[in-house]
């Protein structure tokens, strides 16, 4: 027998959870659903899904406060769902270690895509081994490619998998720059639809970044060509400044 890979549906709203409920077993997906934010915690640690879609406005406690206690155990993907004028929440969302976004009111086949391009590259990774030996060093930072693993002054990052696929991305392509478009389809699976989806490229960098101890107005691994995108530089190189 095949393994499904689960999936947890957070939200207070009985006809979304019941819509994407029978919408993603249909697709073949093991689903469990959770009514508020307490739930959420009990039926993950009972589960143990593979990606979890979590609703911001909640009884008990919301999503922003899930996702921010999911992220002390798990790296798993994590979409939240937000009302369609709450950027700043979808913002602080991005920034306590969701992965994605989608507004509500949203399109269910847009989110199955989402949720089917994650699974399919976390899937993927999971089996992949590089072409190279592996170890990537820049500075104080090795980046383990074969393990998927991170470190900085041989201290192992906490990284997310989505993080580590940009950080990924970035190191292996020494001094080029990759678009935030191309990060957003290479790592998310999907093109930007409209400016406001580059979000959740800028919000993961900036994650990232903290998290390698990169400051952003003066930084070691990872550079901004403003208006375009990010790129690692060499080691030995400096930064090319724009006029």
């Amino acid at each position: 027998m095949s393994y499904k890979q689960k999936v947890l549906v957070v939200d207070d709203e009985s006809t979304i959870r019941r819509i994407l409920a029978t919408r993603l077993t249909m697709q073949g997906y093991e689903v469990s659903v959770a009514v508020d934010g307490e739930e959420a915690l009990q039926v993950f640690e009972e589960q143990a899904p593979d990606l979890v879609v979590l609703d911001i406005m909640m009884p008990k406690l919301n999503g922003l406060q899930v996702c921010q206690e999911l992220r002390k155990t798990t790296d798993i993907p994590i979409i939240i769902l937000s009302a369609l004028g709450d950027v700043g929440d979808r913002i602080q969302g991005l920034e306590l270690g969701a992965d994605d976004y989608l507004s509500k009111p949203f399109s269910p086949k847009e989110l199955e895509g989402r949720i089917e391009a994650i699974l399919r590259r976390t899937q993927s990774e999971s089996g992949a081994e590089s072409q190279t030996n592996g170890i990537i060093q820049l500075g104080a930072l090795r980046v383990d490619l074969r393990k998927r693993q991170a470190y900085l002054a041989d201290e192992r990052l906490a990284l997310t998998g989505m993080e580590f696929d940009v950080l990924e991305l970035l190191v292996t392509n020494p001094g080029k720059t990759v678009s935030r478009s191309e990060i957003l389809q290479r790592v998310w699976g999907y093109a930007p639809h409209q400016y406001a989806d580059l979000r959740v490229v800028d919000v993961n960098v900036s994650r990232l970044r903290s998290k390698i101890g990169d400051n952003p107005k003066e930084p070691e691994f990872i550079h901004t060509d403003w208006g375009t995108g990010y790129y690692c530089q060499p080691v030995g190189q400096t930064p090319a400044v724009s006029a």
